[in-house]
């Protein structure tokens, strides 16, 4: 794999990272609500009024541009298992940003994880 397609890779799995943070973080700006037909719009205004979300959903639509480029140069047999690189990201910056917790079973999954991204890069 090129250094173009694997930073192409790394760049669409980032992108999805921050747009899953952003999300939560709107998500936790709005706080628990119930979602009904009575409150379908208010709830929606909140919504797009939650800077993290709009922001987040262009991440989103930015990585799927991103992921077609890449995919345009690799195979998805080979770029579609480092997407898991995000579930390490977004571990350790939920951790880091959001205050949650890394267990002793997270970070060894964290562990796998890695070692089979290597494994798939190099192959």
């Amino acid at each position: 794999m090129s250094l173009v397609s694997f930073s192409l890779i790394l760049s669409g799995v980032l992108l999805n990272a921050v747009a899953q943070l952003l999300l939560k973080a709107g998500a936790n700006q709005l706080g628990h609500f119930a979602f009904t037909w009575e409150n379908l719009w208010p709830i929606a205004l909140k919504i797009c009024t939650q800077w993290p979300i709009p922001v987040g959903l262009f991440c989103y639509a930015i990585s799927v541009v991103v992921w077609i480029l890449a995919l345009s140069r690799v195979p998805v047999s080979q770029a579609y298992p480092l997407l898991s690189i995000g579930y390490v990201v977004n571990a350790l910056a939920a951790w880091a940003l959001l205050g949650e917790t890394l267990t002793v079973s997270r970070i060894s999954g964290i562990a796998i994880i890695l070692a089979g991204v290597y494994l798939i890069a190099r192959s």
